[in-house]
């Protein structure tokens, strides 16, 4: 069974055909899916998914390159979903993300991304929830960010993960795990490969980021769950072991990483 720790059924790409797409999972062994807010409005469509199907989980948060409009009652906002969704004998919401820092373009400023990462990361703390962390071009601002946080302790996920084996360790040192997605098979991924053969299997999960990151062979196209058993192949002939074996092991890690019995 596969689980795919970071998915965004919410967007506009699944349109036409999401409730099909979701309804046909079951049946390509995808058994868990979280889908993950970028902005406020993205947000609250996942929220929405995860209330409608019983295997899609949701994380709430705002997205490093959406922050120029965010605001103090929007850090509200997110407190009350995940406040009320405690109340809850099913709890659907299960994370914090995806946040973090993207150097990539110039805009949002850096100053006001750091802003809102430390501010949602307080929140996570302080109720308790998993971080999934976006991080590009942003290795040690994000490192040194984390490591404040990490002093009370932290849970959660790189997200797409793309630095060194050695930034990779870091990172696992300090409780996080390593979110590994389509990359993985392409053919000029060689430090991929080598932070999937570095860290112990116990530490990766498996996600999509679809509709984005599709893997090869379906690389630029639209990306879905059911392409993670190409990640899977790839993985299990990394690490030398069955790709049986890949699918238990990262399925018990997201179930860890969210806290999903």
């Amino acid at each position: 069974m596969i689980f795919d720790t970071h998915a965004h059924y919410d967007d506009e790409a699944f349109a036409e055909d999401r409730s099909k797409l979701l309804l046909s999972m079951k049946e390509n062994n995808v058994d868990k899916i979280v889908d993950v807010g970028a902005d406020m409005a993205s947000t609250k469509e996942a929220v929405e998914l995860a209330y409608n199907y019983d295997f899609i989980y949701a994380a709430v948060g705002v997205h490093p390159s959406e922050v120029e409009e965010m605001s103090e009652h929007d850090i509200e906002t997110l407190r009350k979903y995940i406040i009320d969704d405690s109340a809850r004998e099913d709890k659907k919401i299960v994370a914090i993300g995806e946040i973090g820092l993207d150097y990539h373009w110039e805009e949002p400023s850096r100053t006001l991304q750091k802003e809102w990462f430390a501010k949602q990361l307080e929140l996570a703390q302080e109720l308790e929830m998993p971080i999934i962390i976006h991080s590009r071009d942003a290795a040690e601002d994000t490192y040194e960010i984390l490591k404040v946080y990490a002093e009370h302790g932290l849970k959660g996920v790189m997200h797409c993960y793309s630095y060194s084996v050695e930034m990779a360790k870091k990172y696992v040192d300090m409780g996080l795990y390593i979110g590994i997605g389509g990359v993985l098979t392409f053919k000029n991924a060689k430090k991929l490969k080598e932070v999937a053969a570095e860290i112990p299997l116990e530490k990766i999960v498996l996600e999509t980021d679809c509709p984005y990151m599709a893997p090869e062979p379906h690389r630029g196209k639209r990306n879905d769950s059911t392409y993670i058993k190409y990640v899977v192949k790839v993985l299990a002939e990394i690490k030398g072991i069955s790709e049986e074996e890949v699918e238990r092991v990262t399925f018990e890690n997201a179930c860890k990483l969210y806290g999903i019995k």
